[in-house]
């Protein structure tokens, strides 16, 4: 059975940071694109981050990019997204997400939400002063 299950999140300043993990079980981890997710409540899914089966190839929304880090320790079974100097806007509820297929030969559509195979229950993340 897939597991995702997502912590660390909660209320932040302005300009701080959070480190989101994601752990990980029911499947082979290291072999799986793996995606961080954002909704505000009203609004649709935002795709975020993702990266690799390895590790080695990250992408990130041009929201987030050069503020946030995505990466994974594939000997824990564990994804994350380090979150800096955050802003208002990023306040929303963040999602951990595996890929549905692997092997993938070329890099997948992040935004192709239907291909995801399994998501986490979301972790709140809110940024205000």
């Amino acid at each position: 059975q897939v597991q995702l299950v997502e912590s660390g999140g909660g209320l932040a300043q302005p300009g701080e940071s959070l480190l989101l993990s994601c752990a990980a079980s029911g499947f082979s981890f290291s072999e799986y694109w793996m995606y961080w997710v954002r909704q505000v409540p009203g609004k649709g899914l935002e795709w975020v981050s993702a990266i690799n089966p390895g590790g080695g190839r990250t992408y990130y929304a041009d929201s987030v990019k050069d503020r946030f880090a995505i990466s994974r320790d594939n000997a824990k079974n564990t994804l994350y997204l380090q979150m800096n100097s955050l802003k208002s806007d990023d306040t929303a509820v963040y999602y951990c997400a595996k890929d549905g297929i692997a092997p993938r030969f070329s890099n997948p559509i992040f935004t192709n939400f239907n291909d995801y195979g399994s998501w986490g229950q979301g972790i709140q993340v809110t940024v205000s002063s």
